[in-house]
């Protein structure tokens, strides 16, 4: 069976609406979009870091519960798992605090098997992190190496705006790594001071990797490869939270490439109508987490797939 392997944070999301918590679950960019997958009946696997405390007990046992393997977890006994406040504004979009509590020795874990059939996904500033960079190479080594398909949302946000130049060869080098880039108007603002999508893939993404698809919320979102250059407008919708929107389009997206049973090999050869479908799966995944406050699609959602 095909395997999709993920590695990036997990963290325990406390939402804020007027300034009151209204919600605590566990998320992180990618595990958010692993937790559709596994709800979906995807093989999932994640490489990732809890503390040796109860919130990480409540990860743990979440992932569990949703079918996402953490023997590739590593637990730190004497750490604190990560927090992250999350406070709504009028649109329902999110402002972050983060908590954070780490060793200096991070992520000694072995990977997992990656075969030919499998499917990478890697993204946010765990990707970039000069500390998690050998562990991260390691996996998207292995991935190259058997010809996986490697899955890479830049998910760049703000706060790390200052550190683009000192960060910019990591990002590349994801760009090189990787068989699909996918990042949002406002990561590519904050990462290159630029918010044009064609601008963006022709002269930033496109050299090193033909598969770009750029976000931009509610205004839809623009497909480009070598053969393929469309536009898809995003139907209105009355959002209760836009956390994890993104994050359920990989899953989507990733979801469609499966369920269309589209390996590495197939990637040039996809059609504009091929990557209609994939491209409305993604939008059906993150539609689906913007009508409540979960950072992944439901189980009802799931089951009906």
């Amino acid at each position: 069976m095909r395997k999709v392997i993920g590695i990036g944070e997990t963290i325990l999301d406390i939402l804020f609406k007027n300034n009151q918590p209204t919600v605590a679950v566990p998320g992180g960019s990618v595990f958010n979009g692993l937790v559709s997958l596994g709800r979906a009946g995807a093989n999932v696997t994640f490489i990732s870091e809890v503390g040796g405390d109860r919130v990480g007990d409540i990860i743990l046992n979440f992932m569990k519960d949703n079918g996402i393997s953490t023997d590739c977890v590593v637990v730190y006994p004497e750490r604190k798992s990560p927090i992250s406040l999350a406070f709504l504004n009028e649109k329902n979009d999110a402002e972050y605090s983060f908590y954070k509590d780490y060793p200096n020795l991070r992520l000694d874990v072995d990977m997992p098997e990656v075969t030919s059939e499998d499917i990478v996904m890697f993204g946010s500033f765990y990707a970039i992190t000069p500390q998690l960079r050998d562990k991260v190479r390691e996996l998207l080594d292995k991935a190259r190496k058997v010809g996986a398909i490697i899955y890479y949302d830049v998910n760049f946000r703000s706060t790390h705006a200052h550190e683009a130049i000192k960060l910019m060869p990591t990002i590349l080098e994801n760009f090189e790594y990787a068989d699909i880039v996918r990042g949002s108007t406002e990561d590519f603002g904050n990462m290159f001071g630029m918010t044009d999508a064609d601008k963006v893939y022709q002269h930033k993404v496109g050299f090193y990797c033909p598969r770009f698809i750029c976000t931009n919320g509610g205004d839809g979102l623009c497909l480009r490869t070598k053969t393929v250059k469309k536009d898809y407008p995003v139907e209105p919708l009355q959002t209760v939270s836009t956390i994890g929107a993104g994050d359920n389009f990989n899953a989507g997206l990733v979801f469609g490439l499966l369920k269309n049973r589209i390996r590495k090999a197939d990637l040039d050869e996809l059609t504009e109508a091929d990557w209609d479908k994939i491209v409305a799966s993604g939008m059906s995944f993150s539609r689906e987490v913007c009508a409540s406050l979960d950072n992944y699609i439901s189980k009802e959602f799931a089951a009906s797939l």
